[in-house]
């Protein structure tokens, strides 16, 4: 049992703060709970639809135990909270889960201040909420969907038409599965023909059975990974009254029909409706954590009882004994290590923006979303490889994070268009001259390989090396085609945004060690997993900082060896770091590859069959309530 009161004296005590700060019986405690709690325990062989149903009872089950579902959408670190923990043992449930209390129900309560709606059905889950933005033809681009929602004056109301095919909603999960269904629809809001840009509108789209009229609903190809009600969803001249407007500083209509708005951009009006997505980014960049911690905390675990044959006849040893083994592991937890860092950092510079620092920190969430959740696939593709043929099956959870993951990638803004958007936005900033006052940065010289400042330094500078080459591409493209500017800034601006994301993932790892005491045990490994994580990037960018002379010959050619001591000074200690991630047991029993019998997951002693059916399975289930967050 985890419990912030108790003594904290172990190291991995000590880690797991660093990983989750120092609320975690408030912020973490309630949901890891309901990880280990029945409800969400493993039902092996269930179908599909039997999974969908189970991930809806879920949210059901979650939402009885909350105290208050209002308290729960206001609260960004709760939400970000349950899909690190949760998303990795219900990837569907999650799906519903954030997009019913982010995207609808935080849409819905940040706009509604003075609209007087009724949400006690969305709050009591007598109705579930979807989100429909994305269409068949519009997905990165979605202040351009073309669903329109017409102002009909003499109805004061909004007619919501699909134009054409190229406009259908593109996977909201709109079907009845779950129990009726309401959506908050992006659409252009016409009003005596002028388009006032997209607004979101609240509209009825399903009862228990199908869809209403005026809404059509089509299930959508089975997708990998986890299942999800995915649908094409279209309107043919659904009413729905003045009300349905989600209004605000973006936009209102007065009584006579007038519309008004404190933008007069209508892109910056789409934002400040869909608003709720930033939260969503950091809720995917949970997920993709959680789902890292859980992978790598499996293969450490699987490759320490799984015995091979030694070099001396009997002799049996843990394939985790080999440095072809533990090494990419150890490197995976130094990567991890510095995804929760850069999460945490990234969570706690959006709930201390300000007006002034909005935009840069809205900018640090996308960059933050886009690389953890790229790291996230590398460790579990190679922690699945570590595992072998175990990894693969169904039973042992690897592989559906590894289908979970790619969805991650591609929710709330797919990674690439997210990373350009910041790389033009770096690039803009740093062509600005210096303010007033401010000094040139310092460039780097040779230093010494386990400093944690100068290695600080070298990252630093090979995000300015790749900023310099894509100022350097655009300068030498014509200004009449920006496109064609772009393209010659764009791959070396995405080179600087993953550079800039590790300068600060490596900054918020030395922050962490200098909060440890100095030569305390998680002090030391922690700065050897910073040293690894650091040395590793720089590494990769040894050419460019050695002809810059920031490296000298010598450093590039100790780099390796300094690796490889580090390594082996960190393997012993990998069963600790991943106790550290503070996984229930409950979680860990579910999959079998997570104990050392293991083997006995398929059968009797000698694994023989009997001849009997197997007994049928267990569907999912509507389980009692939970811990309370």
């Amino acid at each position: 049992m985890i419990n912030d009161s108790d003594a904290v004296d172990s190291t991995a005590d000590r880690l797991r703060r660093v990983l989750f700060g120092e609320n975690f019986d408030r912020e973490h405690g309630p949901w890891r709970r309901i990880a280990a709690a029945e409800p969400f325990r493993r039902c092996p062989g269930a179908t599909s639809a039997e999974r969908l149903s189970t991930a809806y009872d879920r949210l059901r089950t979650v939402n009885d135990s909350l105290r208050s579902p209002e308290s729960l959408v206001a609260d960004a670190r709760g939400l970000v909270a349950l899909h690190e923990w949760l998303g990795p043992v219900d990837p569907a449930f999650t799906t519903v889960a954030g997009i019913h209390y982010n995207l609808f129900l935080g849409s819905l309560l940040d706009h509604s201040a003075d609209s007087g709606r009724d949400l006690s059905e969305f709050l009591t889950l007598r109705g579930v909420g979807t989100f429909l933005c994305t269409e068949v033809a519009h997905g990165n681009d979605a202040v351009a969907v073309e669903t329109t929602a017409t102002y009909d004056g003499d109805r004061d109301g909004f007619v919501l038409r699909t134009p054409h095919a190229g406009a259908r909603k593109f996977m909201p999960n709109t079907s009845p599965t779950g129990g009726p269904k309401t959506g908050l629809v992006a659409a252009r809001l016409l009003v005596d023909g002028a388009d006032h840009g997209v607004f979101l509108f609240l509209a009825p789209l399903t009862d228990a059975d199908r869809a209403l009229p005026g809404v059509r609903v089509r299930r959508l190809p089975a997708r990998m990974g986890s299942p999800v009600d995915h649908c094409l969803t279209s309107f043919d001249d659904l009413f729905v009254g003045r009300e349905a407007l989600l209004g605000g500083e973006q936009g209102r209509l007065d009584g006579d029909g007038t519309f008004s708005s404190e933008h007069p951009n209508r892109r910056r009006r789409f934002l400040a409706s869909i608003g709720r997505v930033t939260i969503g980014k950091l809720s995917m960049s949970a997920c993709a954590v959680g789902s890292a911690r859980l992978t790598l905390a499996l293969a450490v675990r699987y490759g320490g009882h799984r015995l091979i044959s030694g070099s001396r006849g009997a002799e049996r040893v843990p394939v985790f004994a080999h440095r072809t083994h533990h090494g990419p592991l150890v490197e995976a937890l130094a990567t991890v290590f510095a995804m929760s860092l850069l999460h945490r950092e990234a969570l706690d510079t959006w709930e201390g923006r300000t007006e002034a620092t909005k935009d840069e920190a809205e900018r640090f969430v996308a960059v933050t979303k886009g690389w953890i959740t790229w790291r996230a696939r590398e460790v579990i593709v190679e922690c699945r490889e570590r595992c072998g043929a175990q990894g693969l099956l169904e039973d042992n959870g690897i592989s559906e994070l590894i289908a979970g993951i790619e969805g991650v990638i591609t929710a709330e803004g797919d990674n690439v268009a997210i990373h350009a958007k910041a790389a033009a936005e770096m690039l803009f900033a740093a062509a600005l001259p210096a303010r007033d006052g401010e000094e040139p940065q310092a460039t780097a010289a040779p230093g010494d390989l386990g400093d944690p400042r100068f290695l600080g330094e070298l990252l630093a500078a090979v995000e300015d090396v790749w900023l310099e080459r894509a100022r350097a591409g655009m300068s030498r493209t014509p200004h009449g085609d920006p496109l064609a500017r772009w393209n010659a800034a764009s791959g070396a601006g995405l080179r600087a945004v993953e550079a800039h994301a590790y300068r600060r993932a490596g900054e918020a790892y030395a922050a962490a060690v200098d909060a440890q005491e100095r030569g305390s045990a998680a002090h030391d490994v922690l700065r050897d997993l910073h040293l690894l994580f650091a040395l590793r990037w720089i590494d990769r960018n040894s050419g460019d900082l050695l002809a810059g002379d920031l490296l000298t010959p010598s450093q590039v050619d100790e780099l390796p060896e300094t690796v490889e001591r580090l390594i082996a000074g960190l393997a012993p200690e990998a069963p600790m770091l991943v106790e550290a991630f503070a996984l229930p047991e409950e979680l860990l029993a579910d999959l079998p590859i997570a104990g050392a019998g293991y083997a006995d997951a398929y059968g009797g002693a000698h694994g023989e069959t009997t001849g009997e059916a197997d007994e049928p399975l267990e569907p999912g289930r509507h389980g009692p309530p939970v811990s309370t967050p």
